[in-house]
């Protein structure tokens, strides 16, 4: 008797033959790569796949099968922040397989190394470069160049569903997207979409089966992809999302930001409360007419502009040089204001301590993915990147602006969509560095509030790791939808990079159903 996992695991081979005569897609199984000594320790595929309109948009991604169990193992795509950030900040500085070896160099390119904490041990992970000209992904057409918060969910979920067409083995496997950062708006749509669906008309095939088995068998293909809920072949396995440091709501979040800034002692107790009773809790959109408010946001910008809102234990650096900022004209300027030191002559890991600011170590990340050798060893084809940049500034989001020259912000909030996603079977977890103002915990705990869900077994307890506490979590039903809303004590924006340890346990714990 023929299992009806096998059944699906034929269907989803079959679908594969026959939609591969209308989409072409292409695969590097990547052996070993400039800057790492040997060959990987771990299987990683690279390639590239169309969606959207007659596939103008080629996606870029970096497939890691399971270092644990990959036939068993979810699959996570992970979405990077900006929006137009590489994937290649979450596979090196966040949750990927390998870390910059800071400080050596190996094939005339930054050395590269194991990372110990690698969301791979436990997943099977895609990164993505989305939306449209992210990292490594391009476009075919000037028109398909532009892209937006909705338009980036639809087609990352149609590369989802290619990809799991493309890759039958993982049919039954669970299926998680996440994202961190900007990608918290556009993770619950994605996650939604595959849940409802989508309107993409597939052909129709017919083909006879008089040479695979004794009976002769004609199927029909044809299909509008609706999504789980229309039937879609094939048919993801998707249990539901997560989301790091997450802007969700672009409004409330900045709100947030005085509320997080008086809970960290950085602004006085009675400047707050005059500025949440002038400005009635509007501040991003605050009335300019109201001369109280404006006065009080105008002091409490003047508290905490020395703050760097990413780490506010981190110095304020300017984004552009890489240097710290002297806000004393008086002051004369240190050695480390001055000096433009070339990548190499970066310190090493032992004593990134004396590193002030982080944008520096990013320079690896350029000179590496820019590197001819690397792009060929990753199967980049040729013609489509000019120079490779770890995030396209014509698409990165600042509070305030509608939309960048190559996307539109369309989606003020995406609070709507975890709402539907709240009468689904799905789980759920997001998390927040406690040291991030700028997208404060306080914002995001107070949109998880407004969903009604019924506090279970812990409210704000402790959670740990190396028997010390981590942060604190508390988690969140109704029927069968489950949220586990955790914090991560000291880490900044975003959390995995500050605290990989931390956050590596708390996702392992989380993905294995068992408590954070």
């Amino acid at each position: 008797m023929v299992s009806s996992g096998s059944v699906m695991l034929l269907l989803a081979s079959l679908w594969l033959m026959v939609s591969g005569l209308a989409t072409a897609t292409s695969r590097t199984l990547v052996k070993s790569l400039p800057g790492y000594p040997g060959p990987l320790p771990f299987e990683l595929e690279t390639g590239y796949i169309g969606v959207g309109e007659s596939e103008g948009v080629q996606l870029f991604y970096y497939f890691v099968e399971s270092q644990g169990n990959p036939d068993e193992d979810p699959v996570v795509i992970w979405l990077a922040g900006g929006p137009g950030c590489s994937a290649l900040r979450a596979f090196f500085f966040e949750m990927g397989p390998l870390q910059f070896d800071y400080g050596n160099y190996k094939d005339q390119v930054p050395a590269l190394k194991l990372d110990p904490n690698s969301w791979t041990k436990v997943a099977n992970i895609i990164y993505l470069d989305a939306p449209t000209i992210t990292g490594f992904s391009y476009t075919k057409t000037a028109e398909a160049t532009r892209s937006s918060d909705t338009l980036s969910a639809s087609q990352t979920a149609e590369f989802l569903r290619k990809f799991v067409r493309d890759h039958p083995r993982f049919i039954n496997n669970t299926i998680y997207v996440a994202g961190i950062s900007y990608s918290g708006t556009v993770v619950p749509m994605v996650t939604e979409e595959i849940y409802k669906g989508m309107d993409i008309f597939t052909p129709t095939y017919f083909l006879d089966f008089d040479e695979v088995c004794c009976v002769s068998h004609r199927i029909d293909f044809s299909i509008w992809h609706k999504g789980n809920d229309a039937g879609l072949q094939p048919t993801l396995n998707i249990k539901g999302y997560m989301e790091g440091n997450p802007l969700t709501d672009k409004t409330e979040d900045v709100n947030s930001r005085v509320e997080f800034a008086y809970r960290l002692a950085l602004i006085s107790y009675e400047l707050f409360e005059s500025t949440k009773n002038n400005c009635k809790g509007e501040y991003a959109n605050a009335n300019q007419n109201n001369l109280r408010c404006m006065a009080d946001i105008t002091e409490v910008n003047k508290r905490v502009e020395d703050i760097n809102i990413e780490q506010i234990l981190d110095p304020d650096c300017d984004s552009k040089t890489n240097v710290v900022r002297d806000r004393n004209p008086k002051r004369i300027p240190s050695r480390r204001y001055l000096r433009r030191d070339s990548i190499r002559m970066l310190p090493t890991r032992q004593s990134l301590k004396d590193v002030f600011c982080r944008g520096d170590l990013y320079k690896y990340a350029s000179m590496w993915a820019n590197d001819k050798n690397v792009q060929k060893a990753l199967g980049i084809r040729e013609g489509t990147v000019r120079e490779w940049s770890l995030c396209n500034p014509d698409m990165t989001y600042s509070y305030g602006k509608p939309s960048m020259p190559a996307y539109d912000f369309n989606v003020q909030s995406s609070v709507g969509y975890h709402a539907n996603l709240t009468k689904r079977n799905c789980r759920a977890l997001i998390f927040s560095g406690d040291h991030d103002m700028m997208v404060p915990h306080v914002g995001t705990r107070n949109w998880i509030l407004s969903l009604n869900l019924t506090i279970t077994d812990s409210n704000w307890d402790a959670w740990y790791v190396n028997y010390q506490e981590a942060g604190y979590k508390t988690t969140y039903a109704r029927d069968d939808y489950s949220l586990v809303f955790a914090t991560v004590k000291g880490a900044g924006h975003t959390a995995p990079e500050f605290k990989p340890e931390e956050c590596f346990e708390m996702v392992k714990r989380w993905l294995l159903n068992t408590s954070i």
